[in-house]
């Protein structure tokens, strides 16, 4: 007997349920072994898959997100829904779409910005930015360091801060705007590290709450010496990677034109309320140490 014969009126074949879930075999017994699409019935003798033809709504509906490259795992947690809450089921769907979107968009704008550079066309994109210099005073800093990809990023940036603005409170407040020093090239193959630091006003205070705070999220507190930083102001909507790669460059340009010389890892300055700033409100200042 083959596996498409001696089958119960009941039940399809792997071979027919395929042709008609318009699905592969192979597809099918993938589905299987990951438990999206489990065979109502499995021959102990012969080891045959027969699924109901009720299943052909779920088998069809796995096959069209897998062509949205949906991970299998996405795909479980949406069929899974689709059985308990149609509508659960449709907002797990669009909330991985906008993550799509949100990468194709960003992708769009890193595409463009490497257009521009391989055309020769950096001097108009580094154009839009106004660099200068300040000098800020040295300050006793409280720090969070992880070893973060690109795409971690922007979550990390934000809890790090968040807890760190909260523990300033014991370390004699909060003295100037919170930064992000880049120790080494943050991308989506080279992962720093970063180090988020908060200033503020007691270092003995910040040194017993490192000490009590332990090795768990790589804390600790250092003297930022006085220095000397050239940089560009960028609004919430150009902070977005790859967008801040061109306000990162304007001011490496600036630097080189004027014989300057970097003095310090990059970093970004953010002195604004994040949550209450809208996409084109300054929020931050891309910077570099320089003497």
């Amino acid at each position: 007997m083959t596996e498409d014969e001696g089958v119960d009126e009941e039940l399809l074949t792997i071979g027919a349920f395929a042709a008609r879930a318009r699905l592969s075999a192979k597809a099918l017994r993938l589905y299987d072994r990951l438990g999206l699409l489990v065979p109502a019935h499995v021959d102990a003798s012969s080891g045959y898959r027969y699924y109901h033809g009720s299943q052909i709504e779920r088998a069809r509906l796995v096959a069209l997100l897998r062509e949205l490259d949906m991970p299998l795992a996405r795909v479980a947690e949406v069929v899974e829904a689709v059985e308990v809450n149609g509508a659960d089921a449709a907002d797990r769907l669009a909330a991985y779409w906008a993550a799509v979107e949100t990468r194709v968009a960003g992708r769009r704008t890193l595409a463009e910005y490497l257009r521009g550079r391989l055309s020769g066309r950096s001097s108009e994109m580094y154009g839009k930015f106004e660099v200068e210099t300040v000098d800020v005073p040295g300050h006793v800093v409280i720090t969070e360091t992880r070893h973060t990809l690109a795409d971690e990023l922007p979550a990390w940036i934000g809890a790090s801060l968040t807890r760190l603005l909260a523990a300033a409170g014991e370390c004699g407040g909060v003295t100037a705007a919170p930064f992000v020093v880049y120790h080494a090239e943050v991308s989506m193959e080279s992962d720093g590290p970063a180090e988020a630091c908060v200033p503020v006003a007691d270092e003995a205070a910040a040194r017993a709450w490192a000490e009590a705070r332990g090795r768990a999220w790589e804390t600790k507190v250092r003297v930022e010496p006085a220095q000397r930083l050239a940089c560009t102001r960028i609004t919430k909507a150009q902070v977005a990677h790859p967008q801040i790669l061109a306000a990162f460059g304007a001011v490496e340009q600036w630097i080189a034109e004027r014989g300057l010389e970097q003095a310090g890892p990059c970093r970004e300055v953010y002195f604004a309320d994040w949550d209450a700033s809208g996409p084109e409100d300054p929020v931050c200042d891309v910077a570099f140490p320089v003497r």
